[in-house]
């Protein structure tokens, strides 16, 4: 008798500490649903794969012509007479000059590219060059780009240029007093004369889907990406992804994707269809998926992962369309087996996206999710920039499964430039542990590590020294009430690159899969059990 009541006093004391371990241990496992064994999310991001990332795969752009000329290129006019800069002063709205001796963002236009040499010129506040055909007089006010906004760009291998007026057909020279006008007849040569100017690239940055199917055309920009996309991920990876453990893929997508077969140019249809293949190949390896909205029209961020055609943004303009897209999504994928989630937008920035905005649209596209799933997880990700994750959580944006995206790199801020392997380390246990541990104790959305990597700033590191990154990483982002996606599966540079750090002993995943609380506390209670029952 005495045995039966200690025994079931130790399993009642356990059921006890199974209702309370979130309580007592904020850190623990715990419960996703729909995820194989009630585990968190341990995923790999399938990153530049139906949304272009240059970076990731740079030989996408080895076949395009004037590649250091693509959308979105910054470059700067200097007069070879004159010796000074074309300025669209106060960034457009007057007259083109030619009157500044040393360069800011008044003398640098981004390229909009027509063909691989007709392009329009753009200025830092979004006018565009034009011409007046009659007299000749270029301005910068332009709101919108036509054939009047068009000019060649003829260039010899020392990089100097003629700009040619498409319409007319003159070409742009500068005046003594200073001005530029569109009336030099005949074709100038390269000596210094008055038409002709050295072009110097200041960035040439984004390389994204936009970059691509612009700047190949059409027939060969849809050769290149649809070998593309069914070479880059195959089943294979699904299978690899399972066999070391992932049970979640974060797949990035293109607002465009609603629009397959048949995108609005420039892009180009067929990723409807890998991301059908995903969901196939993750329900045959038990794997779930989480619809990474990635790109938004008019581009939520500016940068090329985006699909940003220059580095500008008009995000906030479009959100009925992105709501669309969002409907969309849902509509397909809600009943999929491996549908784990949606994620309504990827890093919208703090500069250009205001706070109200982005609220607004997180708890329209949280309803349209809920409209055809009451269970699938919707996921909105913090702004990047200055911006406090701590901004979304009294946003009321939906009752259940709501899960807040963080972005963790070591990198892109100035603070990490030459810090060493230590104190990189000591900065995920002394800031983003406590950050996580405060964000996991609220109530409020499920946390993820939506995106990290094995990578910083830390030079001449050693395989022990990532190896040890690599730990502090998987313990600390392990602790995420959601859990954590590597960014990516694969990439050109290896650090990056999942695959390769599994391959190469880089990244040991076992760190993160360490015997959950709850079992280890249940085997000390049938440990217990055992050692009571004999003793007495």
């Amino acid at each position: 008798m005495l045995k039966g009541t200690l025994v079931c006093s130790v399993c009642f004391c356990f059921v006890l500490f199974c209702r309370n371990v979130r309580r007592f241990f904020p850190n623990s496992n715990c419960e996703v649903e729909g995820l194989p064994g009630n585990s968190k999310v341990r995923g790999v991001n399938l990153g530049g794969w139906l949304v272009v990332e240059g970076w990731i795969k740079p030989q996408l752009f080895d076949e395009m012509p004037n590649r250091d000329m693509i959308d979105g290129t910054e470059v700067q006019f200097r007069s070879v007479t004159l010796h000074k800069y074309i300025s669209a002063e106060n960034g457009g709205g007057m007259k083109i000059t030619v009157d500044r001796d040393s360069p800011s963002s008044w003398e640098t236009f981004r390229l909009w590219r027509v063909s691989s040499s007709e392009f329009q010129l753009r200025t830092s506040q979004g006018h565009f060059i034009t011409c007046d055909v009659k007299d000749g007089n270029v301005s910068a006010t332009a709101s919108m780009p036509s054939l009047t906004e068009t000019f060649y760009i003829e260039r010899n291998e020392r990089n100097r240029v003629h700009i040619k007026h498409v319409i007319s057909g003159s070409y742009l020279q500068a005046s003594t007093s200073n001005n530029i006008t569109a009336d030099h007849h005949g074709v100038p040569g390269w000596d210094d004369n008055a038409a002709t100017f050295e072009m110097i690239i200041v960035s040439n940055l984004i390389h994204g889907d936009y970059q691509l199917a612009n700047g190949l055309g059409r027939d060969k920009a849809k050769q290149v990406l649809t070998r593309h996309r069914n070479s880059f991920i195959t089943w294979q990876d699904f299978k690899f992804l399972y066999k070391h453990g992932i049970n979640t893929v974060r797949i990035p997508v293109g607002w465009w994707i609603a629009f397959d077969p048949n995108p609005p140019t420039p892009f180009i249809g067929g990723t409807l269809e890998a991301l059908d293949n995903a969901f196939s190949w993750a329900q045959l390896y038990d794997i779930k998926c989480i619809i990474d909205l990635h790109a938004a029209p008019g581009s939520q961020n500016g940068m090329e992962h985006s699909a940003s055609r220059d580095g500008s943004t008009s995000w906030p303009m479009y959100i009925s369309q992105t709501l669309y897209v969002i409907d969309f999504l849902a509509s397909r994928y809600a009943t999929h087996p491996a549908l784990l989630g949606i994620e309504l937008l990827n890093e919208p920035s703090a500069a250009t996206v205001p706070l109200d905005t982005l609220i607004s649209y997180y708890k329209q596209g949280y309803q349209i999710i809920r409209k055809y799933s009451s269970t699938a997880y919707v996921i909105i990700c913090q702004r990047i920039g200055n911006a406090d994750p701590i901004e979304l959580y009294n946003a009321n944006i939906g009752p259940s499964n709501l899960v807040l995206d963080l972005h963790y790199y070591n990198l892109f801020d100035s603070y990490f430039v030459n810090k060493t392997p230590a104190e990189n380390i000591q900065f995920i246990f002394n800031n983003r542990q406590p950050q996580l541990q405060a964000l996991n104790d609220l109530n409020g959305p499920l946390v993820f590590i939506g995106e990290w990597v094995n990578e910083w700033n830390a030079t001449n590191s050693t395989q022990l020294d990532y190896q040890d990154f690599g730990e502090a990483q998987l313990q600390v982002y392990d602790a995420a009430s959601f859990g954590w996606a590597y960014w990516t599966l694969r990439n050109a540079e290896p650090h990056w690159d999942f695959e390769w750090n599994i391959r190469n002993n880089y990244l040991k995943l076992s760190y993160s899969q360490k015997t959950p609380v709850i079992k280890g506390v249940l085997w000390f209670i049938l440990a217990c059990n055992f050692y009571i029952y004999n003793a007495l």
